[in-house]
């Protein structure tokens, strides 16, 4: 399929477009606007406030920068979608969705990392606390979570780029890692290729956190109250947040595999979860559980209250 010399691909995840457009485009309209105005409240409380400029709050911001990456990647694209009669995307801005969608997840595990390590040296060893979680250590952190992500996704994204396409249509309602069915072949090297980057981004990354989280809880556990109330109230929104991520990741693989065996419904309700609850879900987490973020949005939120009143007072 070509469309003014562009190769064209289908949308097949939709159900009942036609029927349900309106709901759909209202659907995605407001999770958008939702997902860049928490992301963007949870990046500016922890810029604006100096108190915040910590390691942990600095890899907070930066997952929600990355939030706003992904959301700003996939959801133009679904409300363009679902207002046109025919939902079709074109190979390159197909690969921009995959380029984009799995370099800000693999981001996503090794800043999740970064967390938990930064966790580790707070709780066990606070006095060196000040000495390695300095300036630099932190860029490197944040260098590395950007740029191994981009490296790994820019050779899979370049294989795929240089692939004979047999089949036109993608089952679901963006491009995702189910991408590789549509090609003729799949060379032995993408396919190794694939399983490293999974294991690099994913595998070994969950693994240090749950060693890392198993230490410090460990820790905990052998101190007296105090810590052990530490260590649940700085561990939980990142477990909670890790676990979520799992499995929304998880659920993007049992898509891939299953997707000739689930029914169409039910493949709408499992890739719905991975691009709403990931983006919308981390700053509602850290913006609620973070009693310092927490602290700061309310003074926020109150200030636009008085602000309101005094402006309807004026009225």
């Amino acid at each position: 399929m070509e469309w003014n010399g562009t190769l064209v691909l289908s949308l097949g995840g939709y159900v009942e477009v036609d029927k349900y457009r309106y709901v759909y485009f209202v659907f995605f309209m407001v999770l958008y606007v939702l997902i860049l105005s928490s992301n963007c409240i949870i990046i500016c409380v922890i810029w604006i406030h100096r108190n915040l400029h910590e390691p942990m709050y600095v890899f907070i911001a930066t997952l929600s920068l990355n939030s706003l990456v992904f959301s700003t990647v996939i959801y133009p694209k679904l409300i363009v979608d679902v207002l046109s009669q025919k939902q079709r995307v074109s190979y390159s801005v197909c690969l921009v969705q995959i380029f984009f969608f799995y370099s800000s997840a693999g981001s996503d595990f090794m800043l999740l990392s970064a967390m938990a390590y930064d966790r580790y040296v707070s709780i066990c060893r606070p006095l060196q606390y000040v000495t390695t979680m300095d300036t630099i250590t932190v860029s490197v952190f944040l260098a590395l979570a950007w740029f191994f992500p981009v490296c790994q996704m820019l050779v899979t994204t370049i294989i795929q780029s240089k692939q004979k396409v047999c089949s036109f249509t993608l089952g679901g309602f963006y491009c995702n890692v189910s991408m590789i069915k549509i090609h003729c072949t799949t060379p032995k090297f993408l396919t190794v290729w694939s399983s490293m980057s999974l294991i690099n981004l994913g595998v070994i990354p969950v693994l240090f956190i749950v060693f890392t989280y198993i230490k410090i809880f460990i820790v905990a556990f052998r101190s007296h109250r105090e810590v052990w109330r530490k260590a649940v109230d700085r561990c939980l929104p990142h477990l909670i947040v890790l676990f979520t991520f799992t499995c929304l990741v998880f659920f993007d693989i049992i898509t891939e595999l299953l997707e000739s065996v689930l029914p169409k419904s039910l493949q709408l309700i499992m890739s719905l979860q991975i691009v709403v609850f990931n983006p919308l879900f981390n700053p509602i987490m850290y913006g609620l559980m973070m009693k310092e973020i927490w602290k700061h949005i309310k003074r926020l939120l109150l200030l636009c209250c008085k602000h309101e009143m005094m402006k309807n007072q004026v009225d």
